[in-house]
Order: C-alpha cells, then structure tokens, then sequence
C-alpha cells in the first residue's frame, strides 16, 4: 500500500498555522510565555533552551532537562533556536569531548526539533544520539531557519552541507558535498549557519573557509566576504542580511561583530574582549540586528547575551560576565539569541 505523506504535513502545517493565528492569545499568558520583546537563548552548555523575560530576567519557559543524553525531553548542547509562532525550533547540536563534565567522549544529539509549548516534541530530523549522513540522520547541526512555505533549513557542520527539508523527510536542496570539506565549487569548511534571502538566494557563514557566501538556488556564489586566503575574518559563525544591504557578521575568532556593505566595506564594528571583565577570548557566535537598531549578541564564552547600541553602549545583559552557571540571571556558553517577533534580517517565519 503507498504511504500518505501528505496527511500528517498537513496536519501539522494547520497545527503551525492555527497557533500562529492565536499568537495575542498566547503572548498574553500570565506566566509571559511567547510575550513579543522576551528573549529566546541556546543555553548551550547548560544543554537548555530558555525565554526570559529582559525586564525581570526570569526565565519564563524552557525546554531541556540538563541531560547530556538525547532524548524527549532534553537536548545537548543547543546552537540555535527560534520562534515558529508558539513552537520552538531547536537545534540539537552536541557537545564535543571534555566541553561538559558528563562529556568526556563526545555527547551527541543530532536532532533538528519542532517543540510544542508543553516541551512535546511534535517533529523532529535526525535520530537521538545517531551520527550520519543518510536518510533522516544529521552529524552536528548547528542552525535551522523555518522557511516560510513550511520547509526547514539546517547547517549540518559535520556533513559538510546545508540542507532544505521538508516536513516529510525530503532533502529537496543541498549545497555542499556530504562529507567533503573544500573551498572549490560546491564545497565549504564547517558551516554555522544559513538564511534565506528576500531574492531567494541562501546566504551562508562558512566557518572553517573564513567566508560568508552568498549562493543561488543552482550553486553559483554571487557575493562573498572574506576567504581561506585572507585574514578578513577568522571563524565566520554567522551571517544575516540587513534592510539595507549591508550583510551582519559574526566574526568569533577576532572575537568582534562587523557589518559591511556590499563592496565590503567595514560601516560599523564592536569587539566584544574590550570591555571590563571580559575573557580574553569570548569567541562571540550570534549576532541579530534588532528592530531599534541596537544588537543584540551572544557572547559565548563570557556567558553573557547584551545588547548594544550602535556607539557601543550596552544596553541589557543576561547573565554574568565571565561566569558561567544555571541559577538566576546565570547562563553557560550560550551560542544563540533572538527576541520574540523580531526577524529584522532574519528569514521569517511566514
């Protein structure tokens, strides 16, 4: 008998939508969850996804037990996350051996997952803890961009690739060989992240190449800033498109944010090991415009998210500079940020 696949997409797909119509109703629960201005963090090694709330601090929804074991309901060492009306798109990246106590191999997830508001996973890619490169199987994701005809796009590092999915389990894109790194045609080092832009090309921070690219649906590099030869940047770990055209980039070896315009111009900058307290290496890894023009950083290895104003002021911090744990206002290498209903550069959800 031939499977239907198109039942259960559909399904979902009206669950997504029917929420996200509700999204006032959702935004005005007591307890604050999906309230627009909360702050969504990858608390990485805490191995958590929380919401807090800027004003208070208080974490107002999580999801992640603290396991460092794959399962329903933790995730190991999250990069990314972001908002899909009142669902929570989490990647499940891993930890590397020695980055967590419990870790002394490697601690792996390997899951890209669609979570509900009761911490239900209700979709998922990849298989808890399974390493590979086949069907429905990952090796480090570390970003996924919800697109907005309902297709998901992840970086999966260790495959070398970035990969446009569907609902039912379908690559129906890929740029980058599985298992190859390069820097020649189709070939990157270790990409951390991809978005989809208004013309419809993917622009991708390929890490290990020190490059950010822009590509289109059939391959061809359009644009691109830096490269393996130059010392322009040292670790591209993430790259979004502004209103105007100037492209954000997070530049974590140089430990500094950069926006650049389209022939590469450096328009404005911030060092993130500058400021009192600071490690000597926090190895930044987001960085998101904001719809007040401010920015808004993870700061990875001074465990801290702050956002800054354009003339370096900083204007909030979550967590404690330098210090690293999971009690109040405390986080432990968080790697992603986003505020709730701000997709200034970032691809929208819908």
């Amino acid at each position: 008998m031939k499977k239907n696949f198109a039942s259960p997409l559909r399904l979902l797909t009206t669950v997504i939508f029917a929420f996200t119509c509700c999204f006032t109703a959702w935004a005005q629960n007591p307890d604050g969850f999906n309230r627009p201005g909360n702050i969504l963090i990858s608390d990485q090694f805490n191995n958590r996804v929380i919401e807090v709330d800027p004003e208070t601090h208080a974490i107002v929804w999580r999801f992640g037990d603290g396991s460092s074991v794959a399962g329903p309901h933790s995730v190991v060492a999250p990069n990314d996350a972001q908002r899909v009306g009142p669902f929570t798109l989490i990647a499940g990246t891993g930890a590397p051996a020695g980055t967590e106590p419990t870790c002394q191999n490697a601690c792996n997830d390997n899951r890209v997952m669609l979570v509900a508001p009761d911490r239900q996973i209700v979709w998922q890619y990849g298989q808890a803890g399974v390493t590979g490169s086949g069907w429905n199987q990952l090796n480090t994701p570390v970003q996924n961009t919800w697109l907005p005809d309902g297709h998901i796009l992840v970086t999966d590092q260790g495959n070398q690739r970035v990969i446009e999915i569907t609902l039912n389990k379908q690559i129906v894109w890929q740029y980058g060989q599985t298992g190859v790194s390069g820097s020649g045609p189709n070939q990157m080092n270790s990409p951390n992240s991809a978005e989809l832009l208004a013309n419809g090309h993917i622009l991708i921070a390929d890490e290990s190449n020190n490059r950010v690219i822009e590509v289109t649906r059939d391959k061809q590099i359009v644009w691109s800033y830096g490269s393996p030869n130059s010392d322009a940047l040292n670790g591209a770990a993430f790259a979004s498109r502004l209103p105007d055209g100037n492209t954000l980039i997070t530049d974590s070896g140089n430990n500094r944010i950069l926006e650049v315009d389209h022939a590469g111009n450096v328009v404005w900058s911030y060092q993130t090991n500058d400021r009192p307290g600071s490690v000597s290496s926090p190895n930044p890894t987001r960085a998101v415009r904001l719809r007040n023009g401010n920015t808004l950083i993870s700061d990875q290895f001074n465990n801290q998210v702050i956002e800054v104003t354009h003339d370096g002021k900083i204007v909030f911090e979550q967590g404690k500079i330098a210090v690293s744990g999971d009690g109040f206002n405390q986080l432990n290498a968080p790697y992603d940020a986003k505020v709730n209903g701000d997709y200034t550069g970032l691809t929208p959800p819908f």
